[in-house]
């Protein structure tokens, strides 16, 4: 089995944004073994939380990824990255993976990104699409920890 690092990211204050570390959390009662860690609002810091794994895997809230709310898509590459104009992140998801690519070679580096279509400011409610997203998400990592 290959050393894996799950790196849950968002701002669990932005609503649907915090997606990634409500998974994380999520994945930890469903997977006691995993090394699972709330990443925050990700940014290059993440690179630290990176260094001495085989596999990382992000967890984060995207928008214009998937046609409907919910709905989760996994990069085994670099995946698409829409600037928001109310982001926290100094550098988003796609450019720590890019920087990760250079600075840490041979780490194999997977985002799995859920559909949020929207983010809201000062709220810690995630939309019940967003529930049910995380759900499949966990399934997902789950799956690939056990590869």
């Amino acid at each position: 089995m290959k050393r894996t690092r799950v790196i849950g990211c968002g701002n669990p204050y932005m609503g649907n944004d915090g997606a990634g570390v409500a998974a994380v959390e999520r994945l930890k009662k469903l997977f006691p073994k995993a090394d699972a860690i709330d990443g925050g609002t990700g940014g290059i810091g993440l690179l630290g939380d990176m260094d001495g794994y085989e596999r990382i895997i992000i967890i984060d809230a995207m928008t214009g990824i998937g046609r409907k709310k919910g709905e989760i898509k996994v990069f085994s590459d670099t995946p698409p990255y829409t600037p928001s104009q109310i982001s926290l992140h100094d550098v988003g998801v796609s450019g720590v993976v890019e920087a990760a690519k250079t600075l840490i070679p041979g780490t194999e580096v997977i985002t799995v990104g859920i559909e949020v279509e929207s983010i809201k400011e000062y709220s810690k409610e995630l939309d019940p699409e967003v529930e049910e997203g995380i759900e499949n998400i966990c399934t997902i990592v789950i799956k690939i920890l056990e590869e």
